[in-house]
Order: structure tokens, then sequence, then C-alpha cells
């Protein structure tokens, strides 16, 4: 036994025992899931599709992938004949590389979401591939309500007539719109890709509008308000691509020859039986009672944090995220990141939109999805606000907010020792 490595990840356990989670894109994965990812389906090499391997010996893992896909395409309501999936992705980032190599080329225009403003680098961040090898232009928000500015967006689609408009964020509170962004690429030629990583769970769950009807591809990472494994999906239509990537292929061809043999070699299997897992869980009544909570945990939480004076973009939330801007309460993003988690409080440093610099933030993220896996409800969201403002307000000694943190905690053990 290697006594140091097995010292530390019990303390990594406890430490998740005893703190409140509210990093949004974080969760808390089943039993059945680390069992899963702990077997010896990770021994093999399957590089290549189902019935097209180059390795023998894959008959059984060609079922698991091929169940992993049939669900997934039943978790969303989405039928063979006019979707295809790909579930072989390692994660979310690579996801998005292997969309943008299959339908446009080095220098076309990708359009995303900034990343001070709510967006994920690979939106098209300027120190990312996505800005690197793509000419980004981004969309923003609103000045005067903190909400995505469409109009704005539509100008400046039809003005750089971008080869993908990416939809979908890391760090916004509010319902996306997902019909307007797909009606302006279809108007301007491109491709609309939706990113729902985030909110996957809630969509599945019901408790969020699908992009599914107005977007040409659609990623998702599976470890967020899916509660699955580290790994990702890309959902694409299977019609015609267009442009020069085109080359008498469907968009979903193009994609699969992205994802292998253009970026990885074999996929990791265990995480495509966590994910066939993860997707049979997504449809039964109990997951979809949980995304309904995740929503309601956080509007009751924005709203405490709202009475305490606590400045949230958009002014609350429509999902499972809040985003505090901090500067109000005269504290940085990244000192109220620091005080928070003295007292066992997990949350992190963000961006808001006037930021010069990721370096020194001026928000705090927030989000429910852990604390909802732990059991917590409504009761439990206005005890957090108030060790918050207990905290940043009062500045009450965090020792003496990290005792009452961990009790909570202990009442809501994880399912895991």
């Amino acid at each position: 036994m290697d006594a140091l490595l097995f010292k530390l990840l019990r303390a990594e356990i406890k430490r998740q025992q005893l703190t409140l989670d509210l990093i949004p894109s974080e969760n808390i994965v089943s039993p059945e899931v680390l069992k899963i990812l702990g077997s010896p389906l990770t021994n093999k090499y399957s590089e290549g599709y189902p019935w097209k391997r180059y390795y023998p010996g894959n008959k059984f893992y060609d079922e698991i992938e091929e169940l992993a896909k049939a669900r997934a395409l039943k978790a969303f309501g989405l039928k063979d004949g006019e979707w295809a999936v790909n579930v072989q992705p390692y994660s979310g980032s690579p996801a998005n590389q292997a969309i943008y190599f299959a339908l446009a080329k080095p220098g076309d225009v990708l359009m995303g979401l900034s990343l001070s403003n709510g967006g994920h680098l690979t939106h098209g961040h300027k120190v990312n591939f996505s800005g690197l090898v793509y000419r980004a232009v981004h969309y923003g928000l609103h000045p005067e309500n903190g909400r995505i500015d469409y109009d704005t967006l539509e100008a400046a689609a039809r003005r750089e007539k971008p080869k993908i408009i990416v939809s979908g964020a890391t760090a916004y509170p509010r319902i996306i719109d997902f019909k307007r962004i797909g009606t302006i690429a279809k108007e301007v030629g491109a491709y609309h890709v939706a990113d729902i990583s985030h909110i996957a769970g809630l969509i599945a769950g019901g408790v969020h509008p699908s992009p599914f009807l107005h977007a040409d591809v659609v990623m998702t990472t599976m470890h967020k308000t899916l509660r699955g494994p580290r790994g990702a999906v890309i959902f694409s239509r299977k019609r015609q691509a267009t442009g020069d990537k085109g080359q008498g292929v469907t968009i979903s061809e193009a994609i699969d020859r992205a994802v292998f043999p253009g970026l990885q070699g074999g996929p990791h299997n265990n995480v495509t039986a966590a994910i066939a897992w993860t997707f049979e869980e997504v449809k039964t009544p109990r997951f979809k009672k949980y995304a309904r909570q995740i929503v309601k945990n956080a509007g009751v939480l924005a709203d405490a944090l709202n009475k305490f004076g606590f400045k949230l973009v958009s002014g609350g939330t429509d999902n499972h995220l809040m985003l505090v801007d901090a500067r109000n309460k005269g504290i940085s993003g990244s000192e109220a990141e620091a005080l928070l988690e003295s007292a066992g409080i997990i949350a992190n440093r963000n961006t808001v939109s006037g930021d010069a610099t990721p370096f020194r933030p001026s928000g705090v993220r927030m989000g429910t999805p852990s604390v909802t896996s732990r059991g917590m409800k409504e009761k439990e969201m206005v005890l957090v606000a108030e060790f918050i403002h207990r905290l940043i307000d009062d500045r009450e000694s965090s020792r003496a907010v990290r005792r009452e943190v961990e009790k909570l905690c202990r009442k809501f053990p994880l399912p895991y020792r």
C-alpha cells in the first residue's frame, strides 16, 4: 500500500465531506459511477468506432459504446435518423476543438460569448486554441440588464459572417435563447454549435429550454448538472456539411473523423460505460426531481444574497448558478474566494463585465448542483447565504462560521467514505 498517497486520498474525501461545494461546474458522482470508473474496463484499447476497431477483443466494448449512444439520444428525445452522437471525447475542450476542426478552417470567424461576460475559454478567448487558430468575434451582455445582447449579436453576425456561432456559457445565470441564436446563424450561413456543458442536466430534466430544435451541433460534458463521469459527448445532425469542410460528408461524419483519428486515439472505455449509466439515470423521475431542486435552490440562494445587499449579475438566476459582483462590498473576487474557503465554503473567483483582466476578477461564481446532490433544499440555501453574509459583511471569525458549516455538512453526508 502507498501509505502517503492513501493518506492524501482520505484527506481529500474528508475535505469534500466537511465543505460546501458551491462551484457550479462540480458535482458528486454516484457510487455506481465510481465503481464503473474503477473497473477493469480501463484495461483495453479500443481505437476506432464500434465494429470497426483497430484492435481485437472489443466485442463487449462495442456493445457498451452503442448502448451509451442510444441512451444519450433517448435522454434528450432525439431521433436516430436525424441525430448522431459521439461519446468518445475525453472532455469538453477537446470536444469543442473537434467540432471546430470538423466544420471550419484556420482563419474562419468563430463567434461566442466573451470570457469576461460568462463565456468559456474555448469560445474564442485569445490565449486559447479557439482564439489563436480562428478569428474570434465576441458578443456580450447588455450593460443595463446583464443579459445577452441579442441585437448586438445579430448585428455582429451580419457584419462578420462567422462560420460558427457558439451558444452556451460557463458563468451566465439566465435562460439562453437558442431559437434566436439559431435563427441568426441560419440567416448568415453559420453553424450553430450549442455548448450546454453547464445546463445539460437541467435540459434533460425539463427545467431549461432545449437547443436541439435550433442547433446543428450540441456538445456537453458529463460531470456538471448531469452528475456523471469526466468526459464529453457531441450530438450532431445527420445532414450534409457545407463549405470547404463538406467534402460530401454529413456533419456527424465530419465530427467523427475529427475526434478519431483527427485528435485522439482510443477512447476511455470505463468512462464510456459510466456515460451509459448516467444517461439511463437521467431518464428517471428521481433525476428530474433533482434537476427541479437545483433550480429551486439556486433561486432561493440568489434571493437571500440579494436581501443581504449582494449585487448579482442580471439581478438573479434562472438556472443552477449566480455570479456575485463583489465590488459594492469593497472586496475583490480573489479575496472573497479565500475568505469563503477559510470557512469551508468553496466558490470560485470569476470575471464580471468591466474587469480589465481575469487575473484580478471582481466576481464570485456560485451554484447549487453539488449541495443539491447532498440533499440540501431551500432552508439550507438561506442558511448558506447567512454564512456568506456573516463572513463578508460582518467579518465574523471564519473559525466560528466553519464550525457551523461542518455541522451542516455532517447532516448531509456524501454517499461514500
